[in-house]
């Protein structure tokens, strides 16, 4: 292999914490291979050496083979020493109303696509004893409602995280869980046309049995949306769970991630009312008044 530079996979870096993640794995001195679904298949290319871009769709199987044929064939034998699993997506709504694909969107992206890159890279892992980072979320520590579709997927990769590290610990490959709070992506946009388009797609019905809590919920969240961390500083997190010699097995990081994990670990009848306080939400058998 004529790179001698340690090499890492990072997917979704057309933006938010996976192009901030690449940008602090380029300064320091690392190959990436840089996941990015937007590019074309035939973009695919090298910019100053230590960057390899990707066209890659993580629930796209012929992405995947594609990529691993890619990075397999730049390392060889020397392996991969990372890979940071940050491609997502989040999908609001009622569990009620939720169109079903939309439910297997997310698990398609923030779950199966996921699980369907890393097993692949697994074997080029281990050669050099690498690492993974998966990008769970507070949200996995504690739920909130409307937010079912990006908090299973996220609770589901946690277990996932847990398992694989339990799983690939003989060989010394670490799984690091990585779990922002209210990060600022740079995708607040995106995800106000999201949340627009939800609302407009509510039937009269739907729309009387949600629309008011679902507007007072998303106006507050993607008011704290835009207020919160940076992508940068969770990229930093991430470098330090793909390099420091003892990583944790889990980070929380970013705006209010503590907080919400402490409220995720009470009761759940108390969790429940500060979270209706919190969003203005009705009381059980409110809806009869």
């Amino acid at each position: 292999m004529g790179c001698s530079a340690k090499h890492l996979v990072i997917t979704g870096t057309s933006s938010g914490i996976g192009k901030a993640t690449m940008e602090a794995a380029l300064a320091a001195d690392y190959h990436v291979f840089a996941g990015d679904r937007s590019i074309k298949a035939n973009e695919d290319a090298d910019a100053g050496g230590l960057l390899t871009k990707i066209h890659l769709d993580v629930t796209n199987a012929d992405d995947i083979a594609a990529a691993v044929s890619t990075i397999s064939t730049h390392v060889g034998e020397a392996g991969l020493d990372g890979l940071a699993n940050i491609a997502g997506i989040g999908i609001p709504g009622p569990i009620e109303t939720l169109p079903m694909e939309s439910l297997h969107a997310s698990f398609d992206v923030d779950v199966f696509g996921q699980i369907a890159l890393t097993q692949p890279l697994i074997p080029l892992l281990r050669k050099a004893v690498g690492r993974i980072v998966f990008i769970g979320s507070v949200g996995d520590r504690v739920t909130l409602p409307f937010m079912g579709a990006l908090t299973s997927a996220k609770s589901a990769i946690a277990s996932l995280n847990d398992t694989l590290r339990l799983e690939l610990a003989p060989w010394g490959i670490d799984v690091v869980l990585v779990e922002p709070g209210i990060i600022s992506t740079g995708a607040d946009d995106k995800s106000k046309v999201m949340i627009d388009k939800t609302l407009a797609d509510f039937t009269p019905d739907q729309k009387d049995l949600y629309g008011e809590a679902f507007k007072r919920f998303t106006d507050s969240g993607y008011q704290k949306q835009t207020s919160g961390s940076s992508p940068e500083g969770v990229a930093e997190v991430i470098m330090e769970a793909l390099t420091v010699r003892e990583p944790r097995a889990h980070y929380l990081t970013g705006r209010k991630a503590h907080r919400l994990a402490f409220i995720g670990a009470l009761p759940a009848k108390v969790q429940d009312e500060l979270k209706r306080k919190a969003f203005g939400l009705r009381g059980r058998g409110s809806a009869k008044d």
